[in-house]
């Protein structure tokens, strides 16, 4: 299911998100995460090494919670994690992936994008995509 154009603008205009995934024993991983319209989703970056990264590998089904500052307004995704990082994706892909993310989420451009892509690499980042299957909230 592609974003609505609605979705998209809540999304460009409302970075914080409450990811959830699941744990290994079935549990509930809730991560705060800063996010942006991505391809047919919302994404962010994240390093390979965290918990989330870690169970949408292992099973990619989410929900994000994109909200209003004040809480009063939200979107609801649920659906698939979709997972660009090293391992499976082309390095320049990826590299400008992960730009693309940052300028979605900063609402700017990096003032050093040589030193952010070294940074990127460095910290062997990942952009996370939730693609979703169903949307609702209070702000659609």
């Amino acid at each position: 299911m592609a974003l609505s154009e609605k979705v998209r603008a809540f999304v460009s205009e409302n970075k914080q998100a409450v990811l959830s995934t699941f744990r290994g024993n079935g549990a509930a991983q809730l991560s705060i995460v800063t996010v942006c319209p991505f391809g047919d989703g919302v994404g962010f970056s994240t390093t390979t090494d965290r918990a989330k990264l870690i169970n949408a590998r292992r099973d990619p089904r989410c929900s994000l919670l994109i909200s209003k500052r004040d809480w009063w307004g939200f979107v609801v995704l649920e659906g698939q994690a979709q997972i660009l990082e090293p391992d499976n994706t082309d390095a320049d892909e990826l590299r400008l992936a992960l730009r693309d993310v940052y300028r979605g989420a900063a609402g700017k451009e990096h003032p050093d994008w040589a030193d952010y892509d070294a940074a990127m690499v460095r910290d062997s980042r990942a952009v996370m995509v939730v693609v979703p299957d169903r949307v609702y909230g209070t702000a659609l």
